[in-house]
């Protein structure tokens, strides 16, 4: 037979879990206030530009030269400003 203390207990643990849910569900149905702009989602894509004949040949001199990560942004840099 279960004492009145377990009973007690599983009841206590059970309403605590139930509160605990309901208040989450609760507070992600609230509204926006008027006016508020939406956040863009993560799964938001963005629109790229087209790249430049300059900006790929830069690239490709880029490539040859076997240039990678951050000196890679400084010699792109670089070579659309006509410096490399």
């Amino acid at each position: 037979m279960i004492s009145r203390l377990t009973l007690a207990t599983a009841a206590l643990t059970a309403s605590l879990a139930l509160s605990l849910t309901a208040g989450g569900a609760v507070a992600q149905t609230a509204a926006a206030p008027a006016g508020a702009a939406m956040p863009m989602t993560p799964m938001a894509k963005r629109v790229e530009k087209p790249r430049t004949a300059q900006s790929l040949e830069c690239s490709k001199k880029a490539d040859a030269q076997n240039v990678h990560g951050k000196p890679r942004k400084t010699f792109m840099s670089k070579c659309k400003a006509g410096k490399a």
